[in-house]
Parts: C-alpha cells; sequence; structure tokens
C-alpha cells in the first residue's frame, strides 16, 4: 500500500473508538505493548503486518501519543544510529543517508490517548513528500538539522569530558539516547573507541508536530 492510498483510508476512520475498530483483545494488546498502535493502525488499513524496512511502498508510517486536539505529548521516533554513526561523523549527503530514507516520505498519524484505551482514536493525519514543492522548506529545514547535529555528535566526541556523544538538537530533529539494559554501545571506526556507552535515535521533536499542523491548516 502507498501513503496515498492510506491517507484516505485514514481520512475515513479518524475521530472513531478504537471500541469500534478493534477487538478487545487487540485493545488489552496496546495497554500491555505501547508499541502496537502502529500495528493496529496497519490492521485498520487492512495491511499484513511485517518487519520490512518501510512501513509501506513508498514511505514510513509515523504514530504520536497527543490529547484530544492533537497536541503531542511526545517526541516521534525515527530511527536508530548505532549503524550509521561514522556515516554521521563524516557528514555523508543528507540526500543519502539513512535518516533521509526514513523521513523523505512519511505519514504522521496523531493517536488520541485519552482515558480508557476503548475511547482513544486517531485523528487526521498528515502526508509529507519531500519531492513535492509545497514541503521545500520542511526538506531544507531537516537537511540544515541534519549537517548540524552532525558537527554537533563530532565536536561531543573530541571535546566532551566523557569522549562521548551528547544529545544533539536541529530545530525539528534531535538525536538522544534510546537503549535498554544491557546497552549497546557505539563503536566508531574513525575514532577506533567507542562513542557511547548506549544506544541513540534521531526523533522529531514537538515542535515538528506543531509546525506541520499548521502547515496542513494553511492548505
Amino acid at each position: 500500500m502507498k501513503l496515498a492510498e492510506a491517507n484516505e483510508k485514514l481520512n475515513l476512520l479518524s475521530g472513531k473508538p478504537f471500541g469500534e475498530l478493534f477487538s478487545l483483545e487487540q485493545i488489552e494488546n496496546i495497554i500491555i505493548n505501547k508499541g502496537k498502535t502502529g500495528q493496529l493502525l496497519e490492521l485498520a488499513l487492512g495491511m499484513n503486518l511485517s518487519s520490512n524496512n518501510l512501513d509501506f511502498e513508498d514511505g514510513e508510517l509515523k504514530t504520536n501519543k497527543c490529547d484530544k486536539n492533537g497536541k503531542p505529548l511526545e517526541t516521534v521516533f525515527i530511527t536508530q544510529i548505532l549503524s550509521v554513526i561514522d556515516d554521521l561523523i563524516n557528514e555523508k549527503p543528507f540526500e543519502e543517508t539513512h535518516l533521509y530514507e526514513k523521513i523523505d516520505n512519511i505519514l504522521y498519524v496523531p493517536v488520541c490517548k485519552v482515558g480508557n484505551p476503548k475511547d482513544w482514536m486517531f485523528l487526521p493525519s498528515i502526508h509529507i513528500d519531500l519531492t513535492k514543492p509545497q514541503f521545500s522548506g520542511l526538506r531544507e529545514m531537516w537537511k540544515n538539522d541534519y549537517y548540524s547535529i552532525c558537527k554537533q555528535l563530532k565536536n561531543h566526541i573530541e571535546t566532551s569530558p566523557d569522549g562521548f556523544i551528547h544529545t544533539s538538537n536541529g530545530t525539528h530533529i534531535q538525536v538522544r539516547s534510546k537503549d535498554s539494559k544491557p546497552y549497546s554501545p557505539i563503536f566508531s571506526s574513525v575514532y577506533n573507541r567507542e562513542v557511547s556507552n548506549k544506544n541513540h535515535a534521531f526523533y522529531f521533536q514537538k515542535q515538528f508536530v506543531y509546525d506541520i499542523q499548521k502547515m496542513a491548516r494553511e492548505v
């Protein structure tokens, strides 16, 4: 399924309580495993759950916890950096990165999680395709964020007392720790040593949500 088709289907599902869309067993599963929310959305779209790198044929699904008005309650996970740390240190061209692959065409779906899970609901989705002219501003911003973060990470490695990377922020995108025990240290071949004692990941900050919601209202 392509993002445009998914976006159309989601418009028909938005605002409907989970109790109308899913079985009691499925709802109980998302209480036990918070990561199930995206999978429930895929089921609602009639998709087959898979471990493919991309959720759709041409892009990524990004769900996020919000209140009934769409106000973000969390940041938005993008992708981990453990396997691409040297690409970041070497400032690999933005359009050739794993990060770009994960954000060049995305469907952002806010999930209202207020009250009982059976009353939770998907809110209207926002489709962002960086190849389209109306998103050229976002493309440039995220490109600048990427190169700024690369420089920040390198500076942390070379100047921090512990020699490790630390939280690095752009306007919309940030890198911060994301790991659980047993931790996965990040090894850099460039520096021939560990540059973090735990894994880190790219995230969209909450400002990303506010800005794309404003863009959607102005269309």
